[in-house]
């Protein structure tokens, strides 16, 4: 059956891919919004990125109220900016929230609206030329047709999509990655780690996503835990770049599963960050997909070695799950309780998390069938 695979316009990565790219950010026009947060102002990254714009003779105006997890609060005060300062392109300089904020920003310039109005819907309006320059080896915005804000008035996080989001140039320079401290590294890493799993075992999976998946996981597994121990060590910083880059292709064209489908309630109503609960939830819901594709898991232990050639499916798989657990352990992911999640709040919301994780319709491309009761129990196995 045919498919079809959906890239950014232009990638240019590697050390020094900003500096590579000063005549690309010419052609997009004469003022640039730079959607980012104040911590990238702070570590200079920002500075990097304007001056990149001045040697082209490029006007900007930066919009740094990018706190946390994107709100549509959020969304429309970079739409005002943008409006009011006569921008005619974007470029998101941080994690995935500046780069999924950057999306949501450019959907409502020229039709208006709230970026709610998209719910449910796929987003097929004009917008104006983005570029996404990514902090983080992790959330994969950069090559994703996907963003996900938060609706303050439902108290939900909101996956939107239309391959309209697509960034028109991804900016893949490492050394924007070096200044991640550890916390965020390992969050954004596993993030990364689970789309390349959840990529490889959706019921969407194919042939070009299984080959960018495969990649990016053989390369976490090596790098992740060396970039968190050691943030200085640039090939795991340039290593975990691209890997990255090959998880947000992968599930880019082949979505993801239960693990981010059951995700995103808990980042909505506890304000945990989305790598992070992405992290806490991998063990359970891997053990509970594992009996739908024990074929695929098991090629995925054995691309890490973790699984011998002669192991049975079934027995591969369940030592790639081993080597999931572990390196959650290696990167000292908290458990809910240890974050500081009360456990009576957390169970008089089951209900809830568990219906709005199956609306999204991501638990559904678990290759083993999902009920929403599955989900409650899941919800319940973390503590």
């Amino acid at each position: 059956m045919a498919r079809e695979f959906i890239v950014p316009g232009k990638i240019i990565s590697g050390s020094g891919a900003l500096e590579a790219a000063e005549s690309a950010l010419s052609s997009f026009g004469k003022k640039a919004l730079i959607v980012t947060d104040k911590v990238m102002i702070d570590l200079g990254n920002c500075a990097k990125v304007e001056t990149a714009l001045k040697n082209e003779g490029v006007d900007y105006v930066i919009y740094s109220d990018i706190t946390g997890e994107p709100t549509d609060v959020m969304i429309d005060g970079g739409v005002k900016v943008y409006k009011e300062n006569g921008c005619d392109f974007i470029v998101a300089l941080g994690g995935g929230s500046p780069i999924d904020s950057m999306k949501a920003i450019a959907s409502l310039i020229e039709n208006g609206g709230s970026i709610s109005d998209y719910m449910g819907k796929v987003i097929d309006v004009p917008v104006p030329p983005m570029v996404a320059i990514p902090t983080t080896a992790g959330t994969g915005s950069e090559a994703t047709q996907f963003t996900i804000i938060t609706d303050t008035k439902k108290d939900i996080k909101m996956l939107l999509k239309g391959a309209v989001l697509m960034p028109t140039l991804a900016i893949i320079d490492p050394q924007f990655t070096m200044t991640a401290p550890p916390k965020i590294t390992a969050a954004t890493g596993l993030d990364a780690l689970c789309h390349a799993v959840e990529a490889y075992t959706s019921r969407k999976a194919q042939t070009l996503s299984d080959t960018f998946a495969v990649s990016a996981v053989k390369r976490i597994f090596k790098f992740l835990p060396v970039a968190f121990k050691d943030g200085k060590n640039e090939e795991a910083r340039v290593e975990m770049s691209v890997a990255a880059l090959e998880a947000g292709i992968a599930f880019n064209n082949a979505s993801v599963t239960i693990i981010h489908g059951m995700s995103r309630p808990i980042g909505a109503l506890f304000h945990v960050a989305h790598g992070l609960s992405n992290a806490m939830l991998m063990k359970e819901c891997l053990k509970f997909a594992l009996p739908g594709a024990y074929d695929r898991f098991a090629s995925l232990g054995r691309a890490i070695g973790a699984a011998a050639a002669d192991d049975s499916d079934e027995a591969a798989a369940e030592k790639f799950l081993a080597e999931i657990e572990n390196i959650t352990k290696i990167l000292e992911t908290p458990t809910l309780e240890e974050y500081g999640i009360d456990r009576e709040k957390f169970f008089s919301v089951i209900d809830k998390m568990a219906f709005d994780a199956m609306a999204s319709g991501s638990p559904q491309n678990t290759m083993r069938d999902v009920a929403e009761e599955d989900v409650k129990q899941i919800y319940r196995n973390l503590w």
